[in-house]
């Protein structure tokens, strides 16, 4: 059985691994995640993000990441997904719905009005699943990215 649960520091490890392979699927390099870093960002005084994994047993078969967006609409907030990844010998077996279904009660839980995510152009799966799930792509914001 698969469940979806919030990540805990216990889980650094892993969440570094994917991270290479999600680098990997986006045709970088695939180099782990810095564990310092994965630590303050997601357990440290001010964390900038949440983390969901997918888990049958002792394995990890995925992970969603979100943050708070304020304001959203007026003065509501949104939860934005940053990265909905399933490795690969896990695929096409309803996980990314898992994901979903659960962003969505962090959502109510926190009172968001709505969730929020970018995709690329050229990830025709991601594509497709957001699609299938009732997402329709908006073509009124232009994404900008700015390197400091």
């Amino acid at each position: 059985m698969v469940t979806i649960d919030r990540a805990t520091p216990e889980d650094v490890a892993v969440i570094s691994e994917i991270l290479g392979e999600i680098e990997a699927y986006y045709g970088g390099e695939a180099v782990p995640g810095s564990v310092d870093q994965i630590t303050a960002a997601l357990f440290g005084a001010h964390p900038v993000a949440t983390v969901l994994l997918a888990r049958e047993a002792s394995e990890v078969l995925g992970l969603a990441s979100f943050s708070f967006l304020w304001p959203a609409a007026g003065a509501d907030t949104s939860l934005y997904l940053k990265e909905l990844y399933v490795r690969e010998p896990a695929r096409r077996r309803g996980i990314a719905g898992l994901f979903m279904a659960a962003l969505k009660d962090a959502a109510s839980a926190a009172g968001c009005s709505r969730i929020e995510w970018t995709a690329d152009g050229d990830n025709p799966p991601a594509l497709a699943f957001y699609e299938a799930y009732g997402a329709e792509p908006r073509g009124d914001k232009v994404f900008y990215r700015m390197e400091k």
